[in-house]
């Protein structure tokens, strides 16, 4: 994929109703990319590499020939959005009070 069409795509998620802001991060949790602010950035990066990394141990234990794609999580305020991949995790943030 080109630097163009992951601008487009990157654009087209935030176009999307209720889509607060994104981060991509490596597997090592460093933030790559992110329209949030750097705390919450960081916070984030920290956690959801976490989280996707026990996410992906549970798949793998209860079947070791599946692997973890896309999981989200919703929670009163927010939807979190992640799709892990080989090299980076996207998360997306989602406002629950869309209508």
């Amino acid at each position: 994929m080109t630097q163009a069409e992951v601008d487009d795509t990157l654009k087209r998620i935030l176009e999307h109703k209720g889509v607060t802001g994104y981060l991509i991060i490596n597997n090592d949790g460093i933030p790559i990319r992110t329209t949030l602010d750097a705390s919450l950035t960081q916070q984030y990066a920290a956690l959801v590499r976490s989280l996707t990394d026990k996410a992906r141990s549970s798949v793998r234990e209860i079947d070791p020939t599946n692997e973890l794609v896309f999981f989200r999580m919703r929670t009163r305020k927010h939807e979190i959005l992640i799709a892990p991949d080989k090299e980076y995790i996207l998360v997306v943030l989602q406002s629950t009070d869309v209508q």
